[in-house]
């Protein structure tokens, strides 16, 4: 078992910087997702450590082994791709062995661990049958056994899941994650689906442009995000964001929008008075908006006004979406209950205790977050 390690890693395609210094130190049996929109870096980063890459600068490390000029097959890792990449000719026996056979692995050896791994991922009854006969998540479990009788040191994982419907998903993420408990195993698991990444992983890596964002456990980034791409990516539906500037009165201070004047509570006021008479993005999640009859008691509460523009019924709530001055449209998770209308002007109420600002001084594009 080892750990990995990103030191200053760069890697470049001509002038294109697809890895920009990126800095990851994973521990030994630590789940790390990387994540972010495509185009990030995620799958790069990857594949510098499976050695399908080379590393334009920097090193990458498998436990106190520099690996940069080590070749692939002797890096004691093992990769699960989007794509099964199955034998069609073999059997899933076959299949899962293959690659123990090229290394002249013992057949007694490699009947034990392709059996264990079998049971372990529950297709022992498949393994003689062949790939045509076998269902999508059949044959990724498969594919991620191949990886098992491996016995690496890490696991690599390309978006395994995108190939799969919905509901498999569902159901193979919490088999990978069970996987994980059982095996004590690094993993380090890639994808540009944040729901993968907040219910699979130890730690999260959001990644874009070839930028580490931020490193951090799936409930610091969700509830302390660093800057604005990480509070936009990381929440399904994504934080709402508006254009705003903080204006003091007296002791108090209020977060100024196109059409709301909100007070910040005194709790959390302190933080904000250096940046009072200057331009914010105020930020705040579905989940904080609430409609006034339904909304938790004991919260600081601001009651604003909105439009409905349009309504999903989703069966254990309601996502509105609400027009806010000219062009701004946000969205609000409330209880199934409501009965809004459309066209309907209403009044919604933010918690203003959990609410976020962003100061785009330093940075217009990504601006980061205050604390």
């Amino acid at each position: 078992m080892a750990g990995v390690t990103y030191d200053h890693v760069w890697k470049k395609f001509g002038d294109f910087v697809a890895l920009n210094d990126l800095n990851i130190k994973i521990e030994d049996k630590e789940f790390l997702v990387l994540v972010g929109p495509s185009g990030c870096g995620k799958t790069t980063a990857l594949r510098c450590l499976a050695g399908l890459e080379d590393v334009t600068d920097g090193k990458v490390l498998i436990g106190d082994q520099v690996v940069n000029d080590v070749a692939p097959k002797d890096r004691d890792i093992a990769m699960v791709f989007q794509s099964y990449a199955l034998y069609p000719h073999m059997t899933v026996f076959d299949n899962m062995a293959f690659g123990l056979k090229l290394r002249k692995v013992p057949k007694d050896e490699i009947k034990r661990r392709v059996e264990e791994a079998a049971q372990t991922l529950g297709i022992e009854h498949l393994l003689k049958r062949r790939p045509r006969e076998l269902s999508g998540g059949q044959r990724q479990r498969v594919a991620v056994g191949r990886a098992i009788v491996r016995e690496p040191k890490v696991f690599l994982f390309d978006e395994p899941l995108s190939n799969l419907d919905a509901k498999l998903r569902v159901q193979t993420r919490a088999e990978i994650s069970k996987l994980h408990q059982r095996l004590q195993t690094t993993f380090i698991y890639v994808t540009h689906d944040q729901t993968e990444a907040m219910t699979m992983a130890t730690r999260i890596a959001v990644m874009n442009r070839g930028v580490l964002q931020q490193l951090d456990t799936p409930q610091n980034l969700y509830d302390r995000p660093a800057n604005l791409f990480v509070a936009g990516f990381i929440g399904s539906p994504a934080m709402n964001f508006f254009p705003a500037h903080l204006k003091k009165d007296g002791n108090d201070l209020f977060v100024i929008t196109e059409n709301w004047t909100i007070k910040i509570p005194p709790t959390r006021a302190e933080t904000y008075m250096p940046l009072a008479g200057r331009e914010v993005i105020f930020g705040i999640r579905p989940e904080d908006i609430h409609n006034p009859e339904f909304a938790p008691p004991g919260i600081h509460s601001a009651a604003v006004e909105a439009k409905v523009d349009v309504t999903e019924l989703m069966g254990n709530e309601i996502l509105l979406y609400l027009a806010h001055g000219s062009d701004n449209i946000f969205v609000a998770r409330v209880d199934p209950r409501t009965r809004f209308q459309i066209d309907e002007r209403v009044q919604v109420v933010l918690n203003m205790d959990n609410f976020h600002i962003f100061d785009p001084s330093l940075d217009s594009e990504n601006p980061a977050a205050v604390r």
